[in-house]
């Protein structure tokens, strides 16, 4: 199982964290800021108050160990990308960092960061989800309740018709389109199968998406 790291614990940080170990995993959440540490206490596996961007204290805490690191310290950019350089060189094999602009995140990119991330367009929870969601490709918030995703067909699917699979009774889902590789169907109709490769374009409530993600 992954172990998650989130440094920062802001609105943004706390709300990865707390969604994170709400689906069961390992999460150590850092803040340099102790109100924010005991805020967060009772809802992560850890929560440890320290300076990001202090070596030792980092080693300390086995930082390298982590399969992934979210940084998502705010307004102080120096040292957003000091903790992401500290990070890098410690070993994490994924880091996701918080930009503030584009150049910011341009930077981040450069030194290393795996995935840059915009609060203005990415919520805590969608970007947790979709660092847990291996066959969810991409989603795109409808509002707080619907999505739309990107969906990898399970073999499970494979060569049952929609009309078959029944995905509005069973897991209270619309399929919309139907991509396999540089094609896509986006006019589906209850006669077409599954296919391997397929990857479904799905509207609906995001606890119906989990439903059909862990089918």
């Amino acid at each position: 199982m992954k172990q998650f790291v989130v440094i920062g614990l802001g609105r943004f940080g706390s709300s990865v964290a707390r969604t994170l170990c709400q689906k069961g995993f390992d999460v150590l959440a850092i803040d340099i800021d102790e109100e924010r540490v005991q805020a967060l206490a009772d809802e992560v596996t850890h929560a440890v108050q320290a300076d990001a961007t202090d070596e030792e204290a980092m080693k300390s805490l086995g930082i390298r160990n982590f399969d992934i690191a979210i940084i998502s310290i705010g307004t102080d950019i120096h040292s957003n990308i000091l903790t992401t350089l500290l990070v890098k060189e410690l070993g994490v094999k994924y880091v996701v960092v918080k930009a503030q602009t584009e150049l910011h995140g341009k930077v981040l990119t450069k030194i290393g960061a795996d995935k840059v991330v915009y609060p203005e367009r990415d919520m805590g929870v969608r970007v947790a989800n979709s660092l847990i969601s291996s066959n969810v490709l991409d989603l795109i918030e409808v509002s707080p309740e619907y999505t739309i995703a990107e969906v990898t067909a399970s073999p499970k699917l494979y060569g049952h018709t929609l009309s078959d699979l029944q995905f509005r009774t069973r897991f209270g889902v619309n399929v919309i389109a139907i991509k396999n590789g540089d094609k896509i169907n986006v006019t589906p109709r209850a006669t077409d199968e599954i296919k391997k490769g397929d990857i479904l374009i799905v509207i609906g409530e995001n606890e119906n998406l989990e439903r059909l993600r862990k089918y």
